[in-house]
Protein backbone atom coordinates (compact mmCIF):
# COMPACT_ATOMS: atom_id res chain seq x y z
CA UNK A 1 0.00 0.00 0.00
CA UNK A 2 3.12 2.29 -0.96
CA UNK A 3 1.75 3.72 -3.79
CA UNK A 4 -1.85 4.32 -3.45
CA UNK A 5 -3.10 7.78 -4.21
CA UNK A 6 -6.38 8.83 -3.31
CA UNK A 7 -7.31 12.22 -5.41
CA UNK A 8 -10.33 14.08 -3.80
CA UNK A 9 -11.77 16.09 -6.78
CA UNK A 10 -10.22 14.66 -9.50
CA UNK A 11 -9.67 17.78 -11.53
CA UNK A 12 -7.67 19.08 -14.03
CA UNK A 13 -4.62 19.41 -12.17
CA UNK A 14 -4.64 16.13 -9.86
CA UNK A 15 -5.01 14.49 -14.05
CA UNK A 16 -1.44 15.84 -14.68
CA UNK A 17 -0.55 14.32 -11.56
CA UNK A 18 -2.01 11.04 -12.02
CA UNK A 19 -0.87 10.40 -15.24
CA UNK A 20 2.88 10.18 -14.41
CA UNK A 21 1.79 8.20 -11.16
CA UNK A 22 0.34 5.44 -13.35
CA UNK A 23 3.00 5.74 -15.95
CA UNK A 24 4.76 4.21 -12.24
CA UNK A 25 2.57 1.43 -11.78
CA UNK A 26 0.45 3.53 -8.71
CA UNK A 27 -2.78 2.95 -8.54
CA UNK A 28 -5.03 6.09 -8.17
CA UNK A 29 -8.65 6.42 -6.69
CA UNK A 30 -10.48 9.39 -8.40
CA UNK A 31 -13.57 10.97 -6.99
CA UNK A 32 -16.17 12.63 -8.99
CA UNK A 33 -19.41 13.74 -8.71
CA UNK A 34 -20.51 12.79 -12.04
CA UNK A 35 -21.30 9.18 -13.23
CA UNK A 36 -20.43 10.09 -16.74
CA UNK A 37 -17.05 11.27 -15.43
CA UNK A 38 -16.46 8.13 -13.68
CA UNK A 39 -16.49 6.35 -16.78
CA UNK A 40 -14.20 8.51 -18.23
CA UNK A 41 -12.13 7.88 -15.37
CA UNK A 42 -11.90 4.15 -16.00
CA UNK A 43 -10.59 4.06 -18.86
CA UNK A 44 -7.79 6.53 -17.80
CA UNK A 45 -6.67 3.86 -15.79
CA UNK A 46 -8.32 5.59 -12.55
CA UNK A 47 -10.34 4.17 -9.83
CA UNK A 48 -13.88 6.28 -9.99
CA UNK A 49 -15.26 6.90 -6.86
CA UNK A 50 -18.82 8.69 -6.68
CA UNK A 51 -18.42 11.58 -3.73
CA UNK A 52 -20.07 12.95 -1.92
CA UNK A 53 -21.28 9.41 -1.33
CA UNK A 54 -19.67 6.49 0.44
CA UNK A 55 -16.67 7.42 2.81
CA UNK A 56 -13.36 7.68 1.89
CA UNK A 57 -11.40 5.12 1.64
CA UNK A 58 -8.09 6.24 3.65
CA UNK A 59 -7.22 2.90 5.07
CA UNK A 60 -6.33 1.82 1.88
CA UNK A 61 -4.55 4.50 0.44
CA UNK A 62 -0.65 6.02 1.35
CA UNK A 63 -1.29 9.56 -0.25
CA UNK A 64 -4.31 11.74 -0.45
CA UNK A 65 -4.09 14.49 -2.97
CA UNK A 66 -7.74 17.36 -2.26
CA UNK A 67 -8.22 19.48 -5.32
CA UNK A 68 -11.74 20.67 -3.87
CA UNK A 69 -12.25 24.31 -2.98
CA UNK A 70 -14.32 25.89 -0.03
CA UNK A 71 -17.89 26.07 -0.55
CA UNK A 72 -19.71 28.89 1.32
CA UNK A 73 -16.58 29.82 3.23
CA UNK A 74 -15.68 25.91 4.53
CA UNK A 75 -14.15 23.45 3.13
CA UNK A 76 -16.41 20.49 2.10
CA UNK A 77 -13.69 17.42 2.56
CA UNK A 78 -12.94 18.26 6.19
CA UNK A 79 -16.48 19.14 7.19
CA UNK A 80 -17.40 15.30 5.93
CA UNK A 81 -14.38 13.52 6.08
CA UNK A 82 -12.18 15.39 8.81
CA UNK A 83 -12.69 13.10 11.69
CA UNK A 84 -11.80 10.25 9.41
CA UNK A 85 -8.93 11.88 8.25
CA UNK A 86 -7.45 12.47 11.34
CA UNK A 87 -7.39 9.01 12.19
CA UNK A 88 -5.15 7.95 8.81
CA UNK A 89 -1.75 8.14 10.75
CA UNK A 90 -0.34 6.11 8.13
CA UNK A 91 -0.69 8.33 5.53
CA UNK A 92 2.93 9.15 3.69
CA UNK A 93 2.09 12.11 1.81
CA UNK A 94 -0.69 14.66 2.35
CA UNK A 95 -1.47 17.86 -0.40
CA UNK A 96 -4.22 20.26 -0.59
CA UNK A 97 -4.11 22.76 -3.68
CA UNK A 98 -4.69 25.77 -2.77
CA UNK A 99 -4.33 29.55 -4.37
CA UNK A 100 -2.48 32.30 -4.64
CA UNK A 101 -5.37 34.17 -3.94
CA UNK A 102 -4.54 33.83 -0.25
CA UNK A 103 -1.99 36.89 -0.95
CA UNK A 104 -4.56 39.50 -1.94
CA UNK A 105 -3.72 42.52 -4.01
CA UNK A 106 0.17 44.03 -3.92
CA UNK A 107 -0.22 46.67 -6.64
CA UNK A 108 1.83 44.24 -8.60
CA UNK A 109 4.64 43.53 -6.52
CA UNK A 110 6.40 40.19 -5.78
CA UNK A 111 5.13 37.59 -3.02
CA UNK A 112 6.78 34.75 -1.49
CA UNK A 113 5.70 32.18 0.78
CA UNK A 114 6.33 34.06 3.97
CA UNK A 115 4.50 37.26 2.60
CA UNK A 116 1.47 38.16 4.99
CA UNK A 117 -2.04 36.60 3.72
CA UNK A 118 -4.27 39.49 2.73
CA UNK A 119 -6.82 38.33 0.35
CA UNK A 120 -8.60 40.60 -1.64
CA UNK A 121 -11.76 38.67 -2.56
CA UNK A 122 -14.33 36.20 -0.72
CA UNK A 123 -12.59 33.50 -2.63
CA UNK A 124 -9.00 34.58 -1.20
CA UNK A 125 -10.67 35.01 2.75
CA UNK A 126 -12.36 30.72 2.35
CA UNK A 127 -8.89 29.99 1.21
CA UNK A 128 -7.04 31.37 3.90
CA UNK A 129 -9.35 29.76 6.38
CA UNK A 130 -9.32 26.30 4.74
CA UNK A 131 -5.33 26.33 4.89
CA UNK A 132 -5.91 27.57 8.13
CA UNK A 133 -7.75 24.01 8.98
CA UNK A 134 -6.12 21.74 6.79
CA UNK A 135 -2.96 23.02 9.22
CA UNK A 136 -4.66 22.43 12.88
CA UNK A 137 -5.65 19.30 11.68
CA UNK A 138 -2.10 18.02 10.40
CA UNK A 139 -0.81 19.55 13.59
CA UNK A 140 -3.02 17.78 16.07
CA UNK A 141 -3.46 14.42 13.66
CA UNK A 142 0.46 14.26 12.93
CA UNK A 143 -0.35 14.64 9.14
CA UNK A 144 2.34 15.02 6.68
CA UNK A 145 0.60 17.85 5.38
CA UNK A 146 1.80 19.99 1.92
CA UNK A 147 0.67 23.27 0.51
CA UNK A 148 0.42 23.75 -3.11
CA UNK A 149 -0.66 27.60 -3.76
CA UNK A 150 -1.50 27.59 -7.62
CA UNK A 151 -1.66 30.43 -10.14
CA UNK A 152 -3.73 31.01 -13.13
CA UNK A 153 -3.50 27.30 -14.56
CA UNK A 154 -3.51 26.83 -17.86
CA UNK A 155 -2.90 23.86 -20.60
CA UNK A 156 -4.70 22.07 -23.68
CA UNK A 157 -8.13 22.99 -23.46
CA UNK A 158 -7.54 25.28 -21.41
CA UNK A 159 -6.17 28.76 -21.96
CA UNK A 160 -6.13 31.77 -24.57
CA UNK A 161 -6.40 29.71 -27.48
CA UNK A 162 -9.77 28.73 -26.39
CA UNK A 163 -10.75 32.64 -25.26
CA UNK A 164 -9.87 33.63 -28.69
CA UNK A 165 -11.84 30.99 -30.58
CA UNK A 166 -14.80 32.54 -28.74
CA UNK A 167 -16.79 35.09 -31.12
CA UNK A 168 -16.67 37.62 -28.67
CA UNK A 169 -12.91 37.33 -27.86
CA UNK A 170 -11.89 40.78 -25.99
CA UNK A 171 -8.61 41.49 -23.64
CA UNK A 172 -10.09 43.62 -20.72
CA UNK A 173 -7.38 46.12 -20.06
CA UNK A 174 -6.85 47.13 -16.43
CA UNK A 175 -3.06 49.55 -16.01
CA UNK A 176 -1.14 47.94 -14.37
CA UNK A 177 -2.77 44.54 -13.81
CA UNK A 178 -0.21 41.79 -13.57
CA UNK A 179 -0.91 37.77 -13.26
CA UNK A 180 1.42 34.80 -12.33
CA UNK A 181 0.32 31.45 -14.37
CA UNK A 182 1.61 27.64 -14.63
CA UNK A 183 1.01 24.98 -17.14
CA UNK A 184 -1.19 22.48 -16.12
CA UNK A 185 2.08 19.77 -16.84
CA UNK A 186 4.33 21.76 -14.43
CA UNK A 187 1.99 21.14 -11.84
CA UNK A 188 1.96 17.48 -12.22
CA UNK A 189 5.62 17.73 -11.96
CA UNK A 190 6.01 19.82 -8.63
CA UNK A 191 3.54 17.49 -6.95
CA UNK A 192 5.68 14.53 -7.85
CA UNK A 193 8.79 15.75 -6.60
CA UNK A 194 7.15 16.38 -3.37
CA UNK A 195 5.43 13.15 -2.92
CA UNK A 196 9.34 11.86 -3.98
CA UNK A 197 10.73 14.21 -0.76
CA UNK A 198 8.34 15.14 1.18
CA UNK A 199 8.85 17.72 3.83
CA UNK A 200 5.44 17.80 6.39
CA UNK A 201 4.28 21.30 6.77
CA UNK A 202 6.10 22.99 3.60
CA UNK A 203 4.26 25.44 1.43
CA UNK A 204 4.90 25.93 -2.06
CA UNK A 205 4.39 28.80 -4.18
CA UNK A 206 3.68 26.79 -7.64
CA UNK A 207 3.40 29.37 -11.18
CA UNK A 208 6.84 30.32 -13.49
CA UNK A 209 9.24 32.55 -13.76
CA UNK A 210 7.12 35.10 -16.26
CA UNK A 211 4.35 37.21 -14.53
CA UNK A 212 2.59 38.90 -16.96
CA UNK A 213 -0.36 41.41 -18.13
CA UNK A 214 -3.07 39.47 -19.61
CA UNK A 215 -3.44 41.55 -22.77
CA UNK A 216 0.33 40.37 -23.19
CA UNK A 217 -0.66 36.87 -23.63
CA UNK A 218 -3.98 36.95 -25.69
CA UNK A 219 -1.97 38.92 -27.72
CA UNK A 220 1.50 36.21 -27.96
CA UNK A 221 -1.30 33.73 -28.47
CA UNK A 222 -3.71 35.27 -31.17
CA UNK A 223 0.04 36.01 -33.26
CA UNK A 224 0.73 31.99 -32.92
CA UNK A 225 -2.73 31.43 -34.20
CA UNK A 226 -2.01 34.02 -37.23
CA UNK A 227 -4.81 36.09 -35.61
CA UNK A 228 -5.29 40.29 -35.33
CA UNK A 229 -4.56 40.90 -32.06
CA UNK A 230 -8.16 40.82 -29.54
CA UNK A 231 -10.54 43.99 -29.83
CA UNK A 232 -9.13 46.07 -26.39
CA UNK A 233 -12.16 47.10 -23.48
CA UNK A 234 -11.44 48.75 -20.24
CA UNK A 235 -12.00 47.22 -17.57
CA UNK A 236 -14.08 49.41 -16.16
CA UNK A 237 -16.33 48.70 -18.93
CA UNK A 238 -16.17 45.24 -19.56
CA UNK A 239 -18.68 42.61 -18.90
CA UNK A 240 -17.31 40.36 -16.60
CA UNK A 241 -19.09 37.70 -14.20
CA UNK A 242 -18.82 38.03 -10.61
CA UNK A 243 -16.14 35.34 -10.53
CA UNK A 244 -13.96 37.02 -13.52
CA UNK A 245 -13.78 40.42 -12.55
CA UNK A 246 -12.25 38.49 -8.54
CA UNK A 247 -9.36 37.82 -10.56
CA UNK A 248 -8.81 41.62 -11.46
CA UNK A 249 -8.81 42.70 -7.91
CA UNK A 250 -5.50 41.72 -7.16
CA UNK A 251 -2.56 42.40 -9.14
CA UNK A 252 1.05 40.81 -7.90
CA UNK A 253 4.25 38.55 -8.84
CA UNK A 254 4.60 35.48 -7.28
CA UNK A 255 8.16 33.99 -6.82
CA UNK A 256 8.57 29.92 -7.17
CA UNK A 257 12.58 29.69 -5.53
CA UNK A 258 11.38 27.29 -3.36
CA UNK A 259 9.87 24.81 -5.37
CA UNK A 260 12.94 24.93 -7.80
CA UNK A 261 15.50 25.22 -4.47
CA UNK A 262 13.74 22.62 -2.23
CA UNK A 263 12.28 20.04 -4.27
CA UNK A 264 14.28 20.60 -7.45
CA UNK A 265 12.11 21.28 -10.04
CA UNK A 266 13.09 22.54 -13.53
CA UNK A 267 9.94 24.09 -15.14
CA UNK A 268 9.52 22.28 -18.16
CA UNK A 269 7.23 25.72 -19.47
CA UNK A 270 9.37 28.44 -17.63
CA UNK A 271 7.30 31.30 -19.33
CA UNK A 272 4.13 31.36 -21.08
CA UNK A 273 5.43 31.54 -24.75
CA UNK A 274 7.23 28.66 -24.08
CA UNK A 275 3.91 27.15 -22.91
CA UNK A 276 1.76 28.08 -25.55
CA UNK A 277 3.83 26.68 -28.26
CA UNK A 278 3.76 23.31 -27.27
CA UNK A 279 0.08 23.60 -26.44
CA UNK A 280 -0.15 24.60 -30.12
CA UNK A 281 2.64 22.10 -31.53
CA UNK A 282 0.04 19.34 -29.44
CA UNK A 283 -3.06 20.41 -31.18
CA UNK A 284 -2.09 20.52 -35.13
CA UNK A 285 -0.14 16.96 -34.31
CA UNK A 286 -3.64 15.88 -33.24
CA UNK A 287 -5.22 17.72 -36.29
CA UNK A 288 -7.23 20.06 -34.15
Amino acid sequence: MDKVLLSIGYGYSAQALAARLLAQGWRIIGTTRSPDKAEAFRAQGVEPLIWPGAPLPFAQVSHVLSSVAPVEGADPVLAAEGKALARAGHLRWLGYLSTTGVYGDHGGGWVDEDTPLTPATARGRARVAAEGAWQELARTAGLPLHIFRLAGIYGPGRGPFAKLRSPDARAVIKPGQVFSRIHVEDIGAVLEASIRQPVPGAVYNVCDDDPAPPQDVLDHAAALLGLSPPPRVDFDAADLSPMARSFYAESKRVRNDRIKRELGVRLAYPDYRSGLAAILTAERSQGL
